[in-house]
């Protein structure tokens, strides 16, 4: 770990431990001063019902489960809706 590294706040060298000191040094200039949290779920649930609703084909139920990381109580709700 070089000397830069080493002096970053630990959420900083995570970061960095994952996608390089470049990269976050962007996320820094474009977040900096806000508080910013990750939700449970990649994809915006709205949308992902939408497609679900165009993707469903009767029988791929876990293959979307798998794809949007819902469950699949969540994506049967989606298509009821």
């Amino acid at each position: 770990m070089g000397t830069e590294t080493a002096l970053l706040h630990s959420v900083y060298r995570e970061i960095t431990e994952l996608i390089g000191l470049e990269n976050t040094q962007k996320i820094y200039e474009y977040f900096k001063g806000q508080q910013v949290t990750f939700p449970i779920h990649m994809y915006d649930p709205g949308l992902v019902k939408e497609a679900v609703a165009g993707e469903y084909d009767g029988e791929n139920i876990r293959i979307l489960v798998k794809k949007y990381g819902y469950s699949e109580k969540t994506i049967r709700r989606m298509l009821r809706e």
